[in-house]
């Protein structure tokens, strides 16, 4: 009897710093034949927990990106650091950048690559990614039309999402953002994601002993 192919089990949120970081992993097993992956937003800032921009949330955060940093190669901006994180009357939401991957996959998009895109523009470049209009400029670059991702945007049911999310990480006892399976045959085996950050060589060379077990 054939094994199914695998299917990569991402949980995730798009304005966590270590998922930026674990994004060169993620560009890996996209590169990989025969497999899937399944996009699963936790939600780390949504309504209680969004944070105002300011000094005290640069204070908080830059440490740890700078940890991120050093770690993984993964790049983050001087405009993010000096202008982003201190934008006034701004706020750390990631509910829109959440429905705009989750809109790009009910458009039959790549939802990895929107994923990237927005990390790449709050992280890299220090650009707001939580406004209809930019994100929908980063769908366009897949040729996703305006009007047909402003109704899929508004349409994505965030706190079923959210919930099926959850119950991922359950299963996986993840402890937070980024957790990563594999589920072949209906089984799942959790991948130690944070032990290869910055090492996508080393990263690859474990899946592929894992897939062939």
């Amino acid at each position: 009897m054939n094994r199914s192919n695998p299917t990569f089990h991402y949980i995730y949120d798009p304005l966590c710093g270590w998922c930026y970081g674990a994004a060169p992993l993620l560009q890996v097993l996209s590169a990989m034949p025969d497999t899937a992956i399944a996009l699963h937003a936790g939600g780390l800032w949504l309504g209680d927990r969004c944070r105002p921009t300011g000094q005290a949330l640069r204070d908080y955060v830059r440490p740890h990106d700078q940890r991120i940093e050093a770690l993984t190669g993964q790049h983050f901006g001087d405009r993010y650091f000096n202008e982003l994180l201190l934008r006034e009357g701004g706020l750390l939401d990631s509910e829109p950048a959440i429905r705009a991957v989750e809109s790009v996959l009910a458009l039959g998009g790549n939802g990895l690559k929107m994923l990237h895109r927005i990390q790449q523009s709050h992280y890299r470049d220090g650009l707001w990614a939580g406004e209809l209009p930019y994100l929908a400029s980063l769908a366009a670059e897949q040729g996703l039309e305006y009007a047909a991702f402003e109704l899929a945007y508004h349409q994505v049911n965030l706190g079923n999402h959210i919930a099926e999310s959850q119950d991922w990480l359950r299963r996986m006892r993840g402890k937070g953002y980024p957790t990563l399976g594999v589920e072949i045959d209906t089984q799942i085996t959790v991948i130690p994601v944070m032990d290869f950050l910055g090492q996508p060589e080393l990263f690859y060379q474990h899946i592929v002993t894992l897939l062939r077990a």
